[in-house]
């Protein structure tokens, strides 16, 4: 019998008008979820349904129980800038780091708007206000221009803030940006390397291997090593299986990232600060707040109190 999500992948494969609806219908069982119960109700049912476990927020103490707590009470405006995909360039800017952003080929409120005919190939587009909505143009490969303006149009629409509560969203001017595509010398994509901070200071990194599909795609197999903040692979899984592969990182290379990620990180109690590195040159990811809109498999289970005693939550600024 076939499951919800092998159901939507097969649907996915086969036909771009089938994908287009199921998005349309995904987003009104959002929307109608979201009327009828507020922040802190939507919490305690989404952590109960991924986690099976409920959630503490009058006493918060594991990694997912803080990132909660944050979600429903931080309101620091830098946190809506630094979750723009095209804004977050001007914080990186503005913390001296310029010369790690990827090329920037356009910013654009309607999908009809690009110029496709002139637009540099193979690029990256993607929205700024959402997570997982790409999509790689070649001209020299097939690509259903109708279905993209089409399906990139609807979700310019939609707000992500409803769909795990992040109020960092909620105020994103939708675009769609238009980035170089990032791939090595071979032609492949990208590997990337998450890390993991709190209050400016790097003590994970999430080494994953095949995030993006060759379409652009957030691929839903793919595996995560974990290593410390001084290049150690550790025995620890968080949501994702580990693999075998080797980090092909050398230890200038870690370090210049660390040292990236330290600085971006330092105005927030917790963040994610993702990063590529390209025939040897390092590049910036994008920063995010809620890993896996704090509904993580961490094992083994002591590690969740572990990580949730390096966030600080007394020091951030909190408004009802």
């Amino acid at each position: 019998m076939l499951t919800i999500k092998k159901m939507r992948s097969k649907i996915y494969r086969n036909s771009d008008f089938l994908q287009y609806l199921w998005l349309r219908h995904e987003w009104k069982v959002i929307r109608k979820n979201a009327e009828r119960m507020n922040d802190r109700e939507f919490a305690y049912i989404r952590y109960k349904q991924r986690t099976g476990k409920e959630l503490n927020l009058d006493d918060p103490r594991t990694f997912d129980e803080k990132l909660w707590y944050l979600k429903l009470y931080n309101r620091d405006p830098l946190l809506t800038i630094c979750s723009d995909k095209y804004r977050v360039r001007e914080y990186v800017e503005r913390c001296g780091l310029g010369h790690i952003l990827n090329k920037l080929y356009g910013v654009y409120d309607d999908a009809r708007d690009i110029d496709f005919d002139s637009l540099p190939s193979p690029c990256f587009l993607k929205c700024n206000h959402t997570s997982g909505y790409n999509i790689i143009f070649d001209r020299t490969k097939p690509f259903n221009r109708c279905n993209f303006i089409r399906t990139f149009n609807f979700i310019l629409k939609q707000n992500y803030y409803w769909c795990s509560r992040e109020w960092n969203y909620k105020n994103i001017e939708p675009k769609i940006i238009a980035e170089r595509l990032l791939c090595d010398k071979e032609g492949n994509l990208p590997l990337d390397y998450r890390f993991l901070c709190f209050s400016g200071e790097p003590k994970l990194m999430l080494f994953d291997v095949g995030v993006c599909t060759n379409e652009g795609f957030h691929a839903n197999d793919c595996r995560r090593n974990v290593y410390d903040e001084n290049m150690n692979l550790l025995d620890l899984s968080i949501t994702r299986k580990r693999h075998n592969e080797t980090l092909p990182l050398t230890r200038d290379q870690f370090e210049e990232m660390k040292k990236y990620a330290a600085i971006l990180s330092k105005p927030f109690a917790h963040c994610r600060v993702d990063f590529y590195c390209i025939n040897d040159k390092v590049y910036f990811g994008e920063i995010t707040f809620y890993h896996m809109g704090g509904t993580n498999n961490i094992q083994p289970p002591e590690w969740e109190l572990r990580m949730g005693s390096w966030i600080d939550v007394t020091k951030i600024k909190i408004e009802n």
